[in-house]
């Protein structure tokens, strides 16, 4: 019985804790489960979740991509100022190509050439914000003709009640977790994050499967710097600042292992949520902004612990 519980608690103490917290925030915030709130929320995370939907490809297979925050920054001041100068159509589109490229080039150094993942995606961060300062000037860009431009639609605007950035995040999610779960190129993500000297000597091509995995999240990540300019009408050098903490806890929280071979798109939905709920909650009860960050903290130090225990556990089985 007690090994019953030990193991229930290994699979599902988050979610159980998170259900417990809701209640509380629930019983002291009338406003917390308020349609309006839960809409707000949703909305809220829709950029980190469409993010975290292609990082998880890049965490099944066993790596890292620590780059998202500075590449939302630049693709976010791109998708603006190209707004700006070739309308909104062609700034979409040169968005999405940009954000293809940088995932590219991630998924070529450390899935063709071999480099290690941390290191890569670290030190694409520095450069791409290195890039957003030079690309800008340092000046902050704002979108001419705000109240006029059908751009707004994919920030702003709802669609029967919804959100349209929600949409989008469902959309996006659906199409992923196809892709995850229903075809080659999912399973053999599986298979290399799962045991990828094994995956080798089967005959997929590991080096390939992880840099279209890196190449995905560049997309997801264009996808959601397109949500953001149109949400706020503008780019800062520091907007996506912080974000791939928020996403990479976001899928840590859902389920996917930071070892690889393991995770799900829909649980990175439900963990992207979970932890948008938590930090509505703790706003609603009056806590600092500040400490966001410390839950953030606490969540992936928990969510690690359980994962290492579980995959122990396997071992020792």
């Amino acid at each position: 019985m007690t090994t019953d519980i030990g193991a229930l608690l290994r699979r599902h103490g988050l979610l159980l804790g998170f259900g417990v917290f809701l209640l509380g925030v629930a019983l002291s915030a009338d406003a917390f489960l308020s349609p309006g709130n839960i809409l707000d929320v949703l909305r809220q995370v829709s950029i980190t979740g469409v993010m975290a939907v292609g990082v998880t490809f890049v965490v099944i297979t066993g790596r890292l991509d620590l780059s998202i925050g500075s590449m939302l920054t630049l693709l976010t001041v791109i998708v603006v100022d190209q707004h700006n100068s070739v309308g909104p159509l062609l700034a979409i589109l040169i968005t999405l190509g940009a954000g293809v490229l940088i995932g590219a080039v991630n998924g070529a150094l450390v899935g063709l050439v071999g480099l290690n993942a941390l290191i890569v995606t670290l030190a694409m961060l520095s450069f791409l914000q290195g890039l957003v300062l030079f690309y800008s000037g340092g000046s902050n860009v704002n979108v001419e003709n705000a109240q006029t431009t059908w751009f707004a639609v994919f920030g702003r605007k709802s669609l029967l009640g919804i959100p349209v950035p929600v949409l989008i995040f469902l959309v996006t999610a659906i199409i992923g977790a196809f892709v995850l779960n229903r075809t080659v190129f999912g399973r053999q993500v599986f298979a290399t994050g799962g045991n990828g000297t094994a995956s080798r000597f089967s005959g997929i091509a590991t080096p390939w499967v992880v840099f279209w995995s890196y190449v995905i999240s560049g997309l997801t990540t264009a996808i959601a710097a397109i949500i953001m300019g149109s949400r706020v009408m503008g780019a800062q050098n520091t907007i996506g600042q912080g974000y791939e903490l928020t996403v990479l806890a976001g899928v840590i929280l859902g389920g996917t292992s930071l070892l690889g071979g393991a995770g799900s798109v829909w649980r990175t939905v439900l963990g992207i949520t979970m932890l948008g709920f938590i930090q509505n909650g703790l706003l609603l009860l009056g806590f600092p902004y500040y400490v966001q960050w410390l839950v953030t903290w606490a969540v992936i130090i928990a969510a690690v612990w359980i994962d290492l225990g579980a995959k122990r556990g396997r071992i020792l089985a």
